[in-house]
């Protein structure tokens, strides 16, 4: 029972970091939205909108996360797959979005087509904007995960929060665990 409860926490923490990182980057768009229409004289003002789409895309992201395709990486530099993962869940990400929006619509009582969203202002290139502000909004947060994998998650929580000092290893073995992250083992700077 101890061992359930204590996976049971372990993923809620998982669930609440995503759905926090999300949450900051929905309502920064969202914030952006609002300055770009206000220029315009237009007025937007939902901003529930990127708390409900964070807890959404959290638990689709913290779904796919556990479908863990690391073996594919190993050996490689961190570089290789912090882009194809925040590249995928961008995809994700606007995918979740793009039937979020259909299944409302649908319960609206509106059709299939009067539902489909217009995501990035509509068409293969707002589409393919969204995708790409996504991705390059996820590459934080994937290389927080990486190194956090690679060095482990308390010692780089340690590192970013009290300082090399605090993590155990002196500041010029940090630097070299970080290279080795970064470069893979074995290769000069």
């Amino acid at each position: 029972m101890r061992r359930i409860g204590h996976r049971i926490f372990e993923e809620a923490k998982r669930i609440i970091g995503i759905f926090a990182y999300l949450w900051v980057i929905f309502g920064l768009l969202i914030l952006h939205e609002h300055i770009v229409l206000s220029r315009h004289g237009l007025s937007y003002s939902f901003y529930g909108l990127a708390f409900i789409n964070a807890w959404i895309l959290a638990k689709i992201m913290l779904v796919a996360e556990s479908m863990d395709v690391r073996p594919h990486f190993r050996g490689r530099p961190l570089m290789i797959p912090i882009l194809i993962r925040s590249c995928a869940f961008a995809a994700l990400l606007v995918a979740g979005y793009a039937v979020e929006e259909i299944v409302l619509g649908l319960w609206r009582g509106e059709t299939f087509a009067a539902s489909l969203p217009a995501i990035g202002g509509g068409g293969v290139s707002g589409l393919a904007s969204a995708g790409v502000i996504m991705a390059v909004a996820l590459i934080p947060y994937f290389t927080f995960r990486e190194f956090g994998r690679v060095l482990g998650r308390e010692r780089l929580r340690t590192l970013l929060l009290r300082g090399e000092g605090a993590a155990g290893l002196p500041p010029e073995k940090t630097a070299e665990k970080l290279r080795e992250a970064v470069d893979g083992p074995g290769r000069e700077p």
